[in-house]
């Protein structure tokens, strides 16, 4: 959410910047706001204008009654109970002003970087770099399913008839890689120097509010029927929560945290045969990495973050690339966002298995997230985040990437701790 004194002072940059994100639909928005804004003012010069007269008054009454005055201070309470009516007509108002001014706020979008490529969707998103060299091996790859139940490793059909589509049964070898891999990652990330955490799996609406927007709510989110809780669609939402309403000194900043979650997502609309399996679904795990830090820190983080990412899946032999979000893929509260592709063998091209976003203050402003400089003023934390890693999705780049010609799948060095030693996986 922006700052209403930023959309007052500058409508043309919040005009342009919604054009550059191909919503123009929200245009009208910039004025309806700037509108509320002047009367939500007007409003407040009101009351304080009359609460003032009124105290003014209730001196002079007391004063009268002092003196003696009573049918005269009789008068003047006339005036003050006038007052009153016309001090409850505005409060009222106020409050359905400023209601109306904070929903159309929140749908306005962020403003974006300027180093943001413009385009309308992810089909304009721009290459930046590539890690590793993509291979395409001389022998068939299966699909991801199909190689995971030539192990006995995965059961869709049970899941679908105990919950239905978009769920799934790891079993064995495969279950048991999907756990290493998450162990690994929570190492990993406190190598890097995270703190590990483990959040609420469930958060209240106040901080769905305030780390999304109304669109990516709808889309994903799962509400539980009769409580202010709603399953999370990420560790992110519940970590940034933890900050809602704090003052957090300067000295302690940045926190770089690392969390493990399960993840439950609506997924809504059809999907094409590459999405099938393991690919999208409504449960998964994983492993994310947070940061609230001062302002000027946010773009040095950004970096640290997809880096992380990228070194991660280096570490298992699996090529990626980066990918610069345009304009009209980011979400509304995102300044920037950059998406970690990882090489599928099998289809020949790279697909998402990770997204780096930074958010500037607009998840701190909606939910009270702020620092206490050491001038003892106040000013709004920027926040970011990034996916370390998320198996399932991430067990189809590994299975392909590292499938041998014998049809076993050889197990990286780095995950070997955690796979007992193991140095491949063979059929049973």
């Amino acid at each position: 959410m922006l700052d209403i004194k930023f959309v007052r002072e500058n409508p043309d940059v919040v005009r342009q910047n919604i054009k550059n994100k191909f919503q123009d639909e929200k245009l009208p928005l910039v004025d309806e706001v700037i509108e509320l804004d002047k009367e939500n003012r007007e409003i407040k010069q009101e009351l304080q204008a009359l609460q003032a007269e009124k105290n003014r008054i209730a001196k002079e009454i007391g004063k009268l009654m002092g003196q003696g005055k009573r049918e005269e201070a009789e008068e003047v309470k006339k005036k003050v109970a006038e007052f009153a009516g016309r001090l409850d007509e505005l409060a009222a108002r106020e409050k359905v002003v400023e209601a109306d001014l904070k929903k159309k706020m929140m749908i306005i979008p962020n403003i974006i970087d300027p180093s943001v490529p413009i385009g309308k969707d992810d089909s304009e998103n721009v290459e930046i770099e590539r890690f590793g060299e993509p291979v395409v091996p001389d022998f068939e790859i299966p699909y991801h399913t199909e190689i995971m139940e030539r192990f006995g490793g995965i059961d869709l059909d049970a899941a679908g008839r105990v919950a239905g589509n978009g769920f799934y049964y790891l079993m064995g070898d495969i279950a048991r890689l999907h756990s290493a891999v998450l162990s690994y990652a929570r190492d990993f990330m406190i190598g890097r120097g995270f703190t590990y955490v483990v959040p609420p799996f469930m958060i209240r609406s106040a901080v769905v509010d305030g780390v999304m927007s109304f669109a990516e709510m709808d889309a994903m989110m799962y509400k539980i029927e009769g409580e202010d809780l709603y399953l999370i669609g990420t560790s992110e939402h519940s970590m940034i929560g933890k900050f809602i309403d704090t003052i957090i000194p300067e000295e302690k900043l940045p926190y770089t945290l690392t969390s493990f979650s399960p993840c439950f997502r609506k997924e809504k609309g059809a999907h094409g045969i590459e999405e099938r399996g393991v690919y999208r679904i409504h449960q998964f795990e994983k492993q994310e990495m947070i940061v609230v830090c001062r302002p000027e820190e946010s773009p040095k983080w950004f970096d640290v973050l997809w880096k992380n990412t990228v070194d991660f899946f280096r570490t298992l032999d699996i090529p990626v690339r980066t990918l610069e979000c345009c304009s009209g893929d980011l979400a509304d509260l995102k300044v920037k966002s950059l998406d970690v592709e990882a090489w599928s063998p099998r289809q020949k091209k790279y697909f998402e298995v990770g997204s780096c976003s930074n958010l500037g203050d607009a998840q701190a402003r909606r939910l009270g997230i702020r620092v206490k400089g050491k001038d003892k003023k106040n000013y709004l934390a920027h926040t970011l985040n990034n996916t370390c890693v998320a198996p399932p999705r991430m067990l189809i780049a590994f299975l392909e990437n590292n499938l041998q010609a014998d049809g076993s799948i050889r197990i990286p060095e780095a995950l070997r701790p955690y796979m007992g030693g193991m140095t491949e996986i063979r059929e049973k």
